[in-house]
């Protein structure tokens, strides 16, 4: 670090007197890789050459004659316009995506996937590249055949037609891989000369159509006549061919407008070659497949026999009508019989016209070679990024790159062998629609990724080419899509079937990657406009739902209490998980930082849909207070608050019962209504955690193959030393005892019930393992038990509600529910049958209903006394005191209970009391238990005795939920 000078003082943002770089230079080389001594390329040679020698391609000799044959020439032209039309909206789209930001390797692979996600970018990036793998034999083999063609013009066939072909093409791609694998610069050589040939071809032809030779007219070439373009102008369809079917010959030609785009991670400038590039060679090669469309079809007719002897001599002239017989030949026997020469007839028509044939020849030669070299080299290049971003696991061993052009030499073998596996078949005409159809799949995805980015509106999508349209780029998608139904129907199928399958297993699989896509942007949006529409709609008794904020602390901590509310809240309503931190702000914020990323990671891995939200307070009820308030969205937001019960609170800082206690009056304050949930064996595992940790560290350093203790559902890095959580030691979830149960087992050598084969047993006693077993309980399915609803007063029907919900879900579905409800023993069956019509009424199942006529029989003589020791610790005893002394320790202590309330409230006492033992006599063996939260009166009864009372209602029973809702009705008559 540079010294500061005397006197100097440094700027709040760190720099020191202009010293350091500025701002602006930092972020230019936080994103600009250092390319020293690696070969980059222009737009020239990187793009439009590319491009132009692909779109070039054999049916520019071969096949556009016989397009013009039957189309004629108007036709001719919508053909190629309409094929223009769809590669110029994508290149125009492509040009767009491409100076959105950075470009690296990758081409149409790396822009789908960077706009749409990885989703449909490794569904395209695997298919596109297996295209130009194979697009490798398609091409070769065209050279082959035009190699094999002049072997039987010379009779100099090595073997038969078919074996010639595997020969000379083996050959040849064998010559193209040595090119490829010399590196980027020989081939962006080879490419140079081979444009260099080709662009002699073509002026070649051009030439040709201009020079009288009237040799040539017996096979069908007069130079430019009016006659012979009047005549050509208009269709001619034959032998079942029709506009369509010639539009999807021609089409494929097409489809190198993506070969600069293919190589944008060796471009120097891809943002400027790309645009420029593709679309200058989209112009360039539109303009002479027209003007070559028009000069074949003024200068040749369409069927010639090539027999000088047809010649008409004049005076004999018949009714023939043809521009041939008025330019002195008469091919009217072509009618009847087939010619061999003419548009329609001969496939080497432009051989014929040039000036020299030869260089029609070459030209062919160098449009094959040209375009099998640009994807021997494209389909390894987009095969390495697929395989960098790890989409697919498995082929990661082919994203190594050698060099100082990072060359995937293994991706160039892999294309080498299935390129060769192609031409070695010999017999390219089923596969090569599919290809066709691969390649306007991906122009699809790129148009309709432009479409898809405009329509998310992101503030990230501000491509600095302006010249495009996101309604232009979903014409462009739908024309795609088209086009591909037009070439082959059946082929366009199984693109689609190939490509939902690779969508749905990269979904499926969930890559750990996060682009930045415009499908994220897309769903806040939708997010977005439908949470502020549902804000505008009131509130239905129909439509309510529990949405919960549960005070889970951190969420691995109390996976039972997690899944029982996810349970009954899974696709209904929304879970905010509540975690309140508190000690040293700086240490929690930094621990809340932290925390949210990995904890909201957890749920999404273990499939909670759920949300985490940490919050910093002085203490537990500041905090929840804070979370009532504030969290949620319009109608997203929290309507009933859930926590554990504190099971510690006679070992626990009265203080923080208390906090505990006013939570429950805040939460009825706010208008929430409030569940707590009591598990036997308690909740929270962290200590648990925290053991798994420490016996790893153990066993790593001593053993290192040895496999230690492996608790469901936990994560390691909860346990971490940090401030104290509120969450964790005074939440309502939390079991403080089991801290203690743990270290009073810590002697103990009962094996925990879960460990490895291999490696020592870590010890945990009975309760621990009690307690391990119990965290997973609600994640296993329930049988067919039952459900326990104790409605003792009508609170708006939550109380029946959550039952309802929890026997909708797949783990809860066979178990029954049981009402039970307060009566008078002399009209039990009139109370039961009001009650099951109410429950009718409501449309929810029932298996039984018990009116429990004896609730207020006063319980049992042992059951009170162990009530009154529970609670002595706790009480004032002011009559064994002095007044003065009564009433300061009341003041200094307002939780204990006073003589004067224990008989105010003896009868409400008992009442608990009874409650206890009638639960265990009725519904001791039940699933789950559902009954309604006893609430004091705020300030007028002690938080002790309050305390008391819900521990004495809840002891020794199965999972018990206590529920009060806010008295705003959740369930209705109605529809």
């Amino acid at each position: 670090m540079k010294p500061v000078a005397f006197g100097s003082e440094p700027f709040e943002d760190g720099y020191v007197n202009g010293d350091e770089t500025s701002p602006a230079e930092e972020a230019v080389s936080k994103h600009i890789a250092d390319n020293k001594g690696v070969v980059k390329f222009g737009w020239v040679k990187g793009v439009l050459v590319r491009c132009m020698l692909n779109i070039w391609g054999v049916m520019l000799f071969i096949r556009l004659t016989w397009i013009v044959g039957h189309a004629g020439i108007g036709l001719s032209l919508v053909v190629i316009g309409t094929a223009t039309v769809v590669t110029t909206i994508t290149g125009l789209s492509t040009s767009a995506i491409t100076t959105n930001g950075f470009v690296r390797g990758g081409g149409a692979y790396y822009l789908i996937s960077r706009s749409l996600g990885p989703e449909f970018g490794g569904a395209i990036g695997l298919i596109f590249a297996f295209a130009n793998a194979v697009a490798v034999a398609m091409y070769v083999v065209g050279f082959a055949e035009t190699v094999r063609d002049l072997l039987v013009e010379h009779n100099a066939l090595m073997i038969d037609e078919m074996s010639d072909i595997r020969i000379i093409g083996t050959i040849t791609i064998v010559a193209l891989f040595g090119i490829s694998v010399a590196g980027m610069e020989w081939e962006a050589k080879a490419q140079i000369v081979l444009l260099g040939i080709l662009l002699i071809s073509i002026v070649n032809f051009t030439v040709g159509t201009f020079i009288p030779a009237h040799d040539k007219r017996a096979k069908g070439f007069f130079n430019y006549q009016s006659e012979i373009f009047s005549e050509n102008f208009g269709p001619d369809f034959r032998e079942g061919e029709t506009f369509f079917t010639v539009f999807a010959i021609f089409f494929p030609a097409a489809t190198g407008i993506l070969a600069g785009a293919n190589i944008s991670g060796d471009l120097a400038d891809p943002q400027l070659a790309i645009p420029k590039g593709t679309l200058l060679a989209i112009v360039i090669t539109t303009i002479v497949y027209a003007g070559a469309a028009i000069s074949t079809g003024s200068c040749i007719v369409r069927d010639a026999t090539g027999n000088l002897t047809d010649a008409i001599i004049p005076g004999t002239l018949t009714n023939c009508t043809k521009a041939a017989c008025k330019l002195g030949f008469n091919f009217s026997s072509c009618a009847t019989n087939k010619c061999s020469y003419g548009l329609m007839n001969d496939f080497q028509v432009m051989t014929l016209v040039s000036g020299f044939g030869p260089l029609v020849t070459a030209g062919i030669f160098s449009a094959t070679l040209s375009s099998a070299l640009a994807s021997l080299v494209s389909a390894p290049k987009i095969f390495q990024a697929l395989c960098k971003d790890n989409i697919y696991p498995g082929l990661h061993v082919f994203s190594v790159g050698y060099g100082k052009n990072n060359e995937p030499l293994r991706g160039y073998v892999l294309t080498f062998f299935i390129g060769l596996g192609f031409i070695l078949i010999a017999e390219l005409n089923v596969i090569a629609p599919i290809i066709s159809n691969f390649f306007l799949a991906s122009y699809a995805l790129i148009n309709f990724s432009v479409f898809h980015a405009s329509l998310a509106k992101s503030p990230g999508w501000r491509p600095a080419f302006r010249y495009y349209n996101m309604w232009t780029s979903l014409i462009g998608a739908i024309l795609c899509c088209g086009v591909m139904f037009v070439i082959n129907w059946w082929a366009a199928l199984l693109t689609n079937v190939i490509v939902l399958a690779l969508y749905i297993y990269v979904t499926y699989k969930k890559p750990d990657v996060n682009w930045g896509s415009s499908t994220q942007a897309l769903t806040y949006l939708s997010a977005l406009q439908h949470a502020i529409r549902l804000t505008g709609v009131e509130d239905h008794v129909k439509n309510f739902r529990p949405q919960c904020l549960l005070m889970t602390g951190a969420p691995t901590s109390r996976p039972a209490l997690l899944h029982l509310v996810h349970a009954f809240t899974k696709n209904v309503g929304l879970v905010v998980c509540g975690h309140v931190h508190t000690g040293p702000r700086r240490q929690a914020l930094k621990e809340i930082s932290t925390d949210q990323a990995k904890y909201q990671r957890w749920l999404i891995k273990n499939k909670m849909k759920a949300f985490y939200a940490p919050v910093y307070a002085e203490d537990l009820r500041e905090g929840t207070q804070f979370l009532l308030q504030a969290v949620g969205l319009g109608r997203m937001r929290p309507n009933t608050l859930v926590f554990g019960f504190k099971k510690d609170w006679h070992q626990a800082l009265m203080k923080d019962v208390e906090n505990y206690i006013n939570t429950i009056h805040d939460a009825f304050d706010y208008q929430y209504g409030v569940v707590v949930i009591r598990l036997k064996e308690g909740f929270n595992i962290s200590h648990l955690q925290a053991h798994e940790e420490l016996c790893a560290s153990q066993e790593k350093s001593a053993h290192p193959k040895d496999v230690v203790v492996n608790l469901e559902h936990s994560d390691a890095d909860s346990s971490k030393p940090s401030s104290k959580s509120v969450s964790e030691t005074n939440s309502p979830a939390v079991s403080q005892d089991q801290k203690d149960e743990e270290d009073d087992g810590k002697a103990s050598t009962q094996p925990l019930l879960k460990k490895e084969a291999k490696g020592p047993s870590v010890p945990l006693n009975v309760t621990d393992q009690k307690l391990l077993q119990a965290s997973s309980r609600f994640q296993k399915k329930q049988g067919k038990g039952t459900i326990d609803v104790w409605w003792l007063f009508d609170d708006g029907g939550l109380t029946l509600l959550i039952p309802y919900l929890l026997t909708t879900k797949k783990k809860w579905k066979d178990c029954k529910i049981r009402v039970f409800i307060g009566g008078k023993i002399n009209r039990i069956d009139h109370d039961r049958r009001t009650m099951a019509t109410l429950l009718s009424k409501f449309r929810i199942d029932f298996s039984d209903i018990t009116v429990l006529g004896d609730m207020n029989t006063k319980p049992s003589k042992d059951n009170i006394a162990a009530f009154e020791e529970m609670i002595e610790p706790f009480r004032l005893h002011e009559d064994d005191k002095e007044q003065e002394a009564s009433e300061k320790m009341k003041e200094e202590e307002p939780w204990r209970i006073t003589d004067n309330e224990l008989e105010i409230y003896r009868m409400k006492t008992y009442r608990q009391i009874r409650l206890n033992e009638l639960l265990r006599e009725n519904s001791g063996t039940a699933n789950l238990i559902v009954m309604s939260l006893p609430v004091a009166r705020k300030g007028a009864v002690s938080s002790a005795l309050y305390m008391a009372w819900i521990e004495t209602l809840s002891k020794d029973l199965p999972p018990i939920l206590l529920v009060r809702g806010n008295h705003q009705s959740v369930l209705t008559f109605y529809s």
